[in-house]
C-alpha cells in the first residue's frame, strides 16, 4: 500500500509528463510556447474556453486526452497531498528532516540499535553522561517512546546499510547492537564493522553460542544480560557485602560515588610519575582501582611504586564532584 508521501510523488511526475507532453503538442500544432502553456493551465483547471469549441479536430482530440489525464493526475496528486496533511504526515515528514540535520552534525557519537528494556537504560545512562547518541529502532511502541523522550531517532531496519548511513556510522565511535535477536545482532555487527573498520562495537548476546559469531564478525565486546543478572543475583548470595558495593557505584542514581576512566597522554602531568608522586588519595581522596595497560594487561590495585605510562587508562573511584 502506498504511503501519502509516495502518491504525491508519483502524481507530481505524472502530472510533470502530461505538462511537457501537452506544451510541446499544443506548440507542434502551431501555437507559441506561451499560450501553448495557457492552454495547459486553463484546460487542467477546468476553465475552459467558450460554450462551443471552435479549434479544429486534432486539437479537440488533444485537448480531451489532457483534461483526462491532467485533471486525473492533479486529482492523485493533490489527494495525496490531503490525505498526508489529514494524518499528520507533513509533521513526521518535517520531523525526519530536522533529525537528519541534527544526525548530520554529530561526531564521535553512539549508534544504539534497538530501544527495548535494555536500551531505555543504555539511552539514560548515555543521556546522564551528556554523550550524543541515535537511536535505531523499528517496532512502533519502543519507537514512539524515544520519541516522546526527544531521543534522536531513526525508525527502520538497523540491519540495512542505509539506515546505519543515515544514523552518522562512518563518524561514530560506538556501535551498541541490542536488538533481542542474536542473528540480527551478528548482522548488524558484521555490516558496521564493514562500513566503518575503527568503530568499536559492543553487541547483546541471548545465547553462549552467539558470543564466539559475534566476536567473529567483528564485536570488540560482547554482553550476555542472563549471564551477568545470573552473577549478580550470585554475588548477591555468596558476596553480599560485595555486591552492595557494587551496586552502589554502579547505581546511576547514586551521585555521591562514582566510578570513572581516563586515558594518560603525552601533555599529562601523569605520565612517568608513580602511584605515590601522584597524591591522588591524600590530595583528591581517589582510590587507584585498576590500570589498564597499552599491552592490554589490566593491573588491578597498583603498588605505590608502580609508574603511569603515555597510553594506560586509570580507572578511579571516588566522590563525584
Amino acid at each position: 500500500m502506498r504511503t501519502p508521501l509516495q502518491r504525491i510523488r508519483r502524481g507530481a511526475m505524472v502530472l510533470t509528463i502530461v505538462f511537457v507532453v501537452a506544451v510541446f503538442s499544443f506548440h507542434a500544432a502551431g501555437y507559441p510556447w506561451l499560450e501553448a502553456i495557457w492552454f495547459f493551465f486553463i484546460t487542467v483547471a477546468g476553465v475552459g474556453y467558450n460554450e462551443r469549441s471552435t479549434q479544429e479536430p486534432l486539437i479537440q482530440f488533444l485537448t480531451v486526452g489532457l483534461i483526462l489525464f491532467g485533471m486525473s493526475a492533479a486529482a492523485y496528486l493533490f489527494g495525496g497531498f490531503l490525505e498526508m496533511v489529514v494524518e499528520g504526515e507533513m509533521d513526521r515528514l518535517l520531523g525526519h528532516r530536522r533529525t537528519s540535520r541534527e544526525i548530520d552534525k554529530l561526531n564521535g557519537h553512539v549508534i544504539l540499535c534497538g530501544f527495548g528494556r535494555i536500551g531505555q537504560i543504555l539511552a539514560a545512562e548515555l543521556e546522564r553522561s551528556k554523550l550524543p547518541f541515535v537511536v535505531i529502532e523499528n517496532e512502533p511502541q519502543h519507537a514512539a517512546e524515544a520519541r516522546a523522550r526527544e531521543f534522536l531517532l531513526i525508525e527502520a531496519d538497523a540491519t540495512d546499510d542505509e539506515v546505519l548511513l543515515r544514523a552518522g556510522i562512518t563518524r561514530a565511535k560506538t556501535l551498541v547492537t541490542g536488538v533481542p535477536n542474536d542473528a540480527a545482532n551478528v548482522f548488524i555487527t558484521l555490516t558496521g564493522r564493514n562500513l566503518n573498520p575503527e568503530i568499536h562495537i559492543v553487541a547483546r548476546a541471548e545465547h553462549a553460542t552467539s558470543e564466539r559469531k559475534l566476536l567473529q564478525a567483528g564485536a570488540n565486546k560482547v554482553v550476555m544480560p542472563a549471564a551477568t543478572g545470573a552473577r549478580q543475583m550470585a554475588r548477591m548470595i555468596t558476596r553480599p557485602s560485595t555486591a552492595d558495593l557494587m551496586a552502589l557505584v554502579s547505581d546511576s542514581g547514586n551521585y555521591d560515588i562514582e566510578l570513572d576512566e581516563f586515558l594518560v597522554t603525552d601533555t599529562s602531568r601523569l605520565g612517568g610519575t608513580t602511584v605515590r608522586d601522584s597524591e591522588a588519595h591524600r590530595k583528591y581522596r581517589l582510590l587507584v582501582v585498576a590500570v589498564k595497560q597499552t599491552s592490554g594487561n589490566m593491573a588491578f590495585n597498583p603498588e605505590a611504586d608502580f609508574r603511569f605510562q603515555i597510553g594506560d587508562i586509570v580507572i578511579l573511584m571516588g566522590r563525584a564532584a
